[in-house]
């Protein structure tokens, strides 16, 4: 299931028509100029068939709420990039944050080694430090 961050919604403050086109470029992170170009662009290529394809987007996406507008919002920008990266490609990203939790977990058994060690260096200085 998609959370708030990687579904596709519908973008009505930067909205032309529906705001299909200003919500694709949020979801994939471009500039929406872009985006609205590949639709005219798509409009004299397909014709009708693309204005159908426009308004079965309108209709099946959603319109985001009022509350993940605001959690949005409060996200900083090494957040919206990450995000980004994530609707991007998933999979990638899954593996880079399973590298970091492997490393995190590499870094804390070694603290705990050394911590937890029958060293009597090591607890003379912690209950010197006391």
């Amino acid at each position: 299931m998609a959370g708030p961050n990687t579904r596709f919604y519908l973008d009505k403050r930067n909205a032309k028509i529906k705001g299909v086109c200003a919500g694709m470029a949020e979801h994939f992170g471009i500039d929406v100029t872009w985006v609205r170009l590949i639709a005219l662009g798509s409009l004299a290529v397909l014709g009708p068939l693309s204005i159908v394809g426009y308004y079965v987007a309108a209709g099946s996406a959603g319109v985001r709420s009022d509350d993940v507008e605001r959690r949005v919002e409060r996200q900083d920008v090494e957040e919206k990039e990450f995000w980004k990266k994530v609707r991007r490609n998933p999979h990638a990203s899954a593996r880079s944050i399973r590298a970091r939790f492997r490393d995190l977990d590499r870094r804390l058994a070694a603290a705990e080694t050394y911590l937890t060690s029958p060293d009597k260096r090591l607890a003379r200085e912690i209950d010197r430090l006391r």
